[in-house]
């Protein structure tokens, strides 16, 4: 008999579960505590449930997080983790600390369903969504480990961004759940704006996502018109600056205090110039904004480099002085290869987009000897 993965039930889907059973359904809020605040996975130690419960669940029900298989420090203190799924799978999950604050990168496919021309993630190609279990299990399992390392129980990780491998709102249901569990006061008890869904602008979804929780949203925007976001992010093609900006203006209509992160990756004599800038304030005209600067991280093979600190410079200035919040991000993790972009993990391919990538590189590697 297949047992059932409890890691994959938030509060509403445990209490479900319960009442399935013939239980009462305060034993999820029970569950959530033993598994996430705890970190316990023998039903045998959870002393608050009746010995023939803990025997019911020992029989049907299990707790099985992704295993990290390989644990890559890095030398500004970040850590990426390989983390081993079913089918020869593998993601990566980063671990960024800051003085005071610990942000936990998670993944939410195995590989990428996009295909946005400067990102590493997509050139794998894709093979499945997460489950709700395989994305909280990230946390899960970062938690346990930063625990350990630290000999004492404690929590490390007080922001979560859905930003690693994969568009995560092409997996909602999973990742809804999983965040549920994130903000969850008796799992890990996040803010709502410590945990933050980036998107690339799959708009019913963010619609729906926009009634259904409170998490802060990023936008994968990159460019500052149709003809450049086409080519960088193809979604756009479907989902055109316009709508996705009539999106962004509704999206925190009842919280005005709000605004959306639109993450700008930097690409030298791409997207970089002035004209671009003011293009970029034009299109977020009337839009609770707030921009992101990303410089491009390289990984082999790929178009695109990196625009100069001092044009990056230039381009914020152009967004702040005409009254947009801009940073512009530290890149945190290139040395293991655990910046924006570059995490690619291990991915059973069903779109063949690895094999045709890494014909095409090795092509242009052996035109250039």
């Amino acid at each position: 008999m297949t047992k059932i993965n409890l890691l994959n039930f938030d509060l509403k889907h445990m209490r479900q579960f319960f009442t399935d059973i013939g239980e009462a359904p305060y034993r999820a809020q029970q569950l959530l505590k033993w598994i996430h605040f705890y970190g316990v996975t023998d039903f045998e130690q959870m002393t608050n449930l009746s010995k023939a419960l803990r025997q019911r669940l020992q029989e049907t029900a299990e707790i099985v997080a992704p295993e990290i298989i390989l644990d890559q420090p890095s030398s500004d203190g970040t850590h990426k983790w390989l983390m081993q799924l079913n089918c020869s799978n593998r993601i990566e999950t980063v671990y960024i600390p800051e003085a005071t604050r610990g942000t936990l990168c998670v993944s939410s496919q195995v590989g990428c369903s996009l295909n946005c021309s400067f990102c590493s993630t997509g050139k794998q190609g894709f093979n499945r969504d997460l489950t709700a279990a395989e994305i909280i299990g990230q946390v899960w399992a970062a938690v346990r480990t930063l625990s350990k390392e630290e000999g004492h129980h404690d929590r490390h990780i007080t922001n979560v961004v859905m930003m690693g491998m994969g568009e995560p709102l092409m997996n909602y249901d999973n990742v809804l759940a999983a965040m549920n569990i994130m903000l969850d006061d008796h799992a890990y008890g996040l803010a709502k704006r410590r945990v933050t869904l980036s998107t690339s602008g799959l708009i019913p979804q963010m619609q729906r996502l926009s009634k259904e929780s409170p998490v802060s949203l990023a936008v994968s925007l990159h460019a500052p018109n149709d003809e450049l976001r086409n080519e960088l992010v193809p979604i756009n093609k479907k989902y055109p600056i316009k709508d996705l900006m009539a999106t962004c203006k509704a999206y925190f209509k009842d919280e005005p205090r709000r605004k959306v992160m639109f993450e700008y990756i930097m690409l030298e004599d791409v997207n970089d110039r002035p004209q671009h800038a003011k293009q970029l304030v034009r299109i977020l005209e009337g839009v609770p904004a707030k921009v992101n600067l990303i410089p491009f991280n390289p990984f082999p093979g790929a178009p695109y480099k990196r625009s100069s600190a001092e044009r990056i410079d230039a381009f914020r200035n152009i967004l702040i002085a005409s009254g947009i919040h801009a940073t512009t991000r530290k890149t945190r993790g290139d040395d293991i290869d655990a910046a924006c972009g570059q995490l690619v993990g291990a991915v059973a391919d069903r779109t063949k987009r690895s094999v045709r990538w890494l014909k095409k590189i090795t092509t242009e590697s052996s035109e250039n000897l």
